[in-house]
């Protein structure tokens, strides 16, 4: 760069720098030529313009902060006006001034990209504050304290906000995290008091259990254990490790007992199941007594055939009402013929039922001829009466006739 424009050098050795308001001293040179002088304070400038190129390229190039981009601008700037260097001077101050507008430029478009920003992280807050709050009331343990863990990372990832905003913010969401694990720790409490409950009622009910489990009173043993079965399922789960342990052993004498009781309960009924064949014989064996031709031989044979029907013993159940219905049936028959006999061969009966047949037949014959007298007299309505009168006596006679004759008469 050419030095004349800019700086010269006077027989004192001052050297002088030309400004837009005039010359302005720039310091004195007593060691060497005016040229050396010059091209000493010329290499000052293009320091200058060295310092002021690299600021330039780290304001456009990085992210230096609008405060030292400023600090720097005014140390090179504060050289510039001490007018300590030979150039242009007022060319540098112009780009000093346009890079200050520049850093100017950043500083408020910083300040309204954080400004948003703030004003995302405090939306961001508030919803996380909001979920907090809602999830506190929340019986879901797990999920909802996984999701306020969650939400307490998502919180330290966010930016601080003003102290005041931030501070209410984190009470709030403080708070929230307490009344939930104060209820979950309650609800725990309550939980494993519950459950302790439930360990100690089914231990009583293990040992009830367990002392049952070889008894023979099959019907009320086996009632008590679904009453005791009822019992467990009300009494709600114990812990873990104890509701397992409990189980086992409150099944296994469920099991003792049930094995037993089907064991005699098969041999039981192949018991049955055998009576029922045996009873089947006899019912066909009394069955051959019907009609009953003989009854004094047909009373003897089913004698001998209840006889043995008693001493066998019990059916199957499903069984019963069937093979007992054939076998009451024979019974039944016998006790009907039994009957007509003593009818048959009643001497007070049989008088008694001949009595009744001739006072009927007397009263019949009287009545046909009060009926025959009527009409004679050409009274027919005392005939018709006396005709619907006879109905009934007849009646009642045929009924007796038909009486007289299971006596053999």
């Amino acid at each position: 760069m050419s030095s004349e424009p800019w700086g010269r050098v006077d027989e004192a050795g001052t050297v002088y720098v030309r400004t837009a308001d005039g010359e302005r001293v720039v310091g004195s040179w007593q060691a060497g030529s005016p040229e050396e002088a010059l091209a000493y304070f010329e290499r000052k400038y293009d320091g200058l313009v060295v310092e002021i190129d690299l600021l330039e390229r780290r304001v456009k190039t990085t992210d230096l902060s609008a405060k030292d981009a400023t600090t720097a601008i005014d140390h090179i700037r504060h050289q510039v006006d001490e007018h300590h260097a030979v150039g242009d001077l007022g060319a540098l101050r112009e780009r000093l001034d346009k890079l200050a507008e520049q850093v100017e430029v950043r500083r408020e478009q910083r300040k309204a990209a954080k400004a948003v920003q703030a004003d995302e992280a405090r939306r961001a807050k508030e919803e996380l504050v909001a979920e907090a709050e809602q999830l506190a009331a929340s019986e879901q343990w797990r999920a909802a304290g996984e999701r306020l863990r969650a939400l307490v990372d998502t919180w330290k990832g966010l930016p601080r906000l003003d102290r005041k905003t931030d501070d209410e913010l984190w009470h709030r969401f403080s708070h929230a995290r307490s009344a939930f694990s104060k209820r979950r720790k309650a609800h725990f409490a309550a939980l494993d008091a519950q459950r302790e409950e439930a360990r100690q009622t089914k231990e009583k009910l293990v040992a009830e259990a367990e002392a049952l489990s070889g008894s023979t009173d099959w019907g009320p043993t086996a009632a008590r254990y679904r009453e005791l079965m009822t019992d467990w399922k009300a009494a709600g789960r114990a812990q873990r490790e104890a509701e397992e342990d409990l189980w086992n052993r409150f099944r296994g004498a469920q099991d003792i007992f049930f094995q037993a009781r089907s064991e005699v309960f098969a041999e039981r009924d192949a018991e049955q199941r055998e009576n029922l064949t045996r009873k089947e014989e006899l019912v066909v064996e009394a069955e051959k007594l019907l009609p009953i031709s003989d009854l004094k031989a047909a009373r003897a044979a089913f004698r001998s055939v209840n006889e043995r029907w008693e001493a066998i013993g019990h059916v199957p159940r499903d069984a019963r009402a069937r093979i007992e219905g054939r076998i009451h049936a024979v019974e039944r028959a016998i006790q009907e013929a039994e009957e007509a006999e003593w009818r048959r061969t009643n001497p007070e009966a049989r008088a008694r039922a001949e009595g009744l047949t001739g006072q009927l037949q007397d009263a019949v014959d009287k009545l046909r001829a009060q009926i025959d007298a009527a009409r004679a007299a050409g009274n027919n309505a005392k005939a018709d009466k006396l005709s619907k009168e006879l109905e009934g006596r007849q009646a009642l006679l045929d009924q007796a006739l038909k009486g007289l004759q299971e006596f053999g008469g």
